[in-house]
């Protein structure tokens, strides 16, 4: 009879928040596989957990995402934890769960802390709407693809960053998003954890002057409708009324759907668009 795998998630830093469902799975299982068998020994050591660890991270989760299948497939019961939160999210997880869809084996999610979702409701900003991006790139072109993506969102933006990398990560954010609201969430759920929230400018010359040390979480607001409302008119400048209500014409619209979209772009009443109008065709 096959066994089950089982993507189980770990506290980010409290170990009290690991979940009753994450301990009975982990006491259960026969086999964990682990990101840094190191750091995940220090969490089964604390709940007396005694299991054959197995190592599963980045640099090998292609090769051991075959071998676990293996066990797997020989009855075993296999749990992967990470150092930290979710499987799969920012961490080795999602490479063995299309495996076991592919080649149908069972597995399950245990549900635990994640860092991104803890630092959301911390930030005030926007929850009804957010994207996860996870680390920037290191390469300059490929973080400028990546913003070039999310810039014009609505959306909360969110990223992980380390220490050593943060100040730079914060000057290519004013220049690329301009000075928005930010909210730096360090250290989540751990002694020294500390929430930061101010716009990217701010930020900037607080690092500046004070060294960044642990693990961050940056929560960064959408794009505003003001935003989005001026960068529409500004669209328009040096292009007369008329000219405007023609264009919308020449794409088909009507005379009278023409005079309705070109008073939205300009923020103006529609009798006054009208009176420009009136010689128009």
């Amino acid at each position: 009879m096959s066994g089950k795998l089982f993507l189980v998630g770990t506290p980010i830093g409290n170990l009290q928040d690991i979940t009753l469902r994450a301990l009975e799975t982990l006491k259960s299982c026969d086999i964990v596989a682990a990101e840094d068998t190191r750091q995940s020994i220090k969490l089964l050591n604390h709940f007396n957990i005694k299991k054959a660890l197995m190592s599963y991270h980045k640099f090998n989760e292609k090769e051991k995402s075959g071998e676990i299948i293996d066990l797997i497939k020989s009855g075993k019961n296999v749990a992967i934890i990470t150092d930290a939160g979710m499987p799969g999210i920012s961490d080795p997880g999602s490479v063995i769960a299309l495996k076991c869809i592919e080649e149908g084996v069972e597995f399950e999610v245990i549900p635990g802390p994640t860092a991104l979702i803890t630092a959301l409701v911390y930030s005030g900003l926007d929850t009804s709407k957010f994207l996860f991006r996870g680390f920037l790139p290191r390469e300059s072109k490929d973080r400028k693809a990546v913003i070039e993506e999310v810039k014009n969102v609505r959306d909360t933006l969110i990223f992980y960053e380390a220490p050593h990398r943060l100040k730079n990560t914060l000057e290519f954010l004013l220049d690329s998003l301009g000075n928005r609201n930010i909210s730096i969430c360090r250290e989540l759920t751990k002694m020294h954890e500390d929430i930061k929230r101010c716009n990217l400018s701010e930020a900037l010359n607080f690092y500046n002057e004070n060294s960044a040390k642990g693990e961050y979480v940056l929560i960064i607001e959408g794009k505003s409708d003001e935003e989005i409302k001026n960068e529409e008119m500004a669209k328009w400048d040096g292009v007369s009324v008329e000219d405007h209500i023609i264009k919308y014409i020449e794409e088909g619209f009507s005379k009278k759907e023409a005079i309705k979209m070109t008073a939205k772009d300009r923020n103006m009443p529609k009798s006054e668009i009208y009176k420009f109008s009136i010689n128009l065709k």
